[in-house]
């Protein structure tokens, strides 16, 4: 990777900075916080998070080789909208946290605000190093003209976002982020207040259904007019497609929807399509007359095979890490339920008790016994009481914090 694949990449339209990020920032007499600007930074950035959490029991540490092409701007799509700038701290030349600033012209834009977040944050339980790190990010917001901070987003909401503040006696699912205990009171030490909370249940496959939901769930089944169907393996593009237009459908101005473009679509169907090939049967669209209004996409959980390779593939010029999460992987029984969307106008009508039913049904079959449900947000009632009314058991929550500048 060239140094250049690691600098903010500048959106079109977009005010420059009013005053310059690309010398260190020294925030305390000990802390030098720096921006990234060579290949060896970013490795030195990627790198931390795995020795900060060496020894966290639960931690799934990220495939190196991954959060490199996550990182680089010519593989990211998400790059041709947003500026991101890397951040390294440092006390006495020695990594000692981390953080990422991102100026998202397509979210402000879509939404209309001047919102900057702040994301990949990791340091040890220390307040100096994690306000030095936090100023850091808040200078480069400012300079781009944002009057509020919000995060942690890793790097959108469209990606794992949210900070973990219940539940920390169990590993991440999936695109799901981890943290140490401690985070909430260093943020909210630096002056950060919850903006809204987001919600994960753990569901059993030996839950036994309402009647109310099988009943429901039945008649549409009947039903000519409505199909449900597992995606078809065999025209995946086609598939893509359908999904993007129910996807689409949906999007509103709701604070945590992002508009992807067609490449950064691509890109996330990309990564899970290996999954989606071994387990077609867990990922669910709902026909009306034919048309594509709804779809339930759960696959394996592959944070516990990932576990097993400890952030490499290869060691010693040999793939000792991938041949212990192929090895894993044969023994996964836990799903994780990572995308539900109904098109507006077939809402209420029971299509989420049909899809939940069917893929309920599908994970029995294939011998799964347990899912992790998530993300909702806590203000989405109607969802929240639809899944603990099925037997979902709140088991994490995780919070977006926002600053004024």
């Amino acid at each position: 990777m060239s140094t250049t694949s690691v600098r903010p990449v500048r959106s079109p339209g977009r005010p420059r900075a009013s005053k310059s990020i690309s010398s260190a920032v020294a925030t305390s007499t000990s802390i030098q916080v720096t921006p990234v600007r060579s290949t060896q930074e970013l490795d030195e950035f990627i790198r931390y998070q795995l020795e900060l959490y060496r020894d966290d029991p639960y931690f799934v540490p990220p495939i190196v080789a991954e959060r490199r092409d996550f990182l680089n701007r010519k593989k990211n799509p998400f790059f041709s909208h947003a500026e991101v700038e890397l951040f390294l701290a440092r006390r006495n030349g020695k990594v000692v946290g981390r953080i990422a600033a991102i100026d998202d012209a397509l979210w402000n834009q879509f939404h209309n605000s001047e919102t900057g977040f702040f994301g990949m944050f990791d340091v040890p339980n220390d307040p100096e190093v994690a306000n030095a790190l936090l100023d850091a990010a808040a200078e480069f917001a400012r300079g781009r003209g944002m009057k509020m901070l919000t995060g942690p987003v890793n790097l959108s909401t469209n990606h794992d976002c949210g900070a973990l503040v219940e539940g920390f006696d169990f590993p991440p699912a999936m695109m799901m982020p981890y943290n140490y205990r401690y985070y909430g009171a260093l943020f909210e030490g630096w002056g950060l207040k919850k903006m809204r909370d987001l919600y994960a249940y753990d569901i059993s496959a030996a839950m036994t259904p309402p009647e109310k939901m099988v009943r429901i769930a039945e008649r549409l089944k009947e039903s000519e007019q409505v199909r449900v169907r597992p995606l078809n393996i065999h025209d995946l593009p086609e598939e893509i497609r359908r999904l993007k237009s129910i996807y689409n459908a949906m999007l509103d101005r709701n604070w945590l929807f992002l508009p992807m473009n067609e490449e950064e679509f691509d890109s996330i169907t990309a990564r899970l399509r290996p999954l989606v090939r071994v387990r077609p049967e867990l990922c669910l669209i709902a026909e009306v007359k034919n048309e594509p209004v709804a779809f339930c996409i759960t696959l394996p959980d592959t944070n516990r095979a990932i576990r097993e390779a400890g952030g490499q593939l290869t060691r010693w010029g040999f793939p000792v890490g991938l041949a212990k999460m192929a090895w894993a992987a044969r023994r996964i029984e836990r799903l994780r339920v990572l995308l539900f969307g109904i098109k507006p106008g077939y809402r209420r009508r029971g299509l989420d008790a049909l899809l939940g039913l069917e893929t309920l049904r599908a994970a029995r079959r294939l011998g799964y016994d347990s899912a992790e449900l998530g993300w909702t947000t806590e203000d989405n009632e109607l969802m929240n009481r639809a899944i603990e009314s099925i037997g979902g058991r709140r088991y994490k929550t995780y919070r977006i914090y926002e600053k004024a500048l």
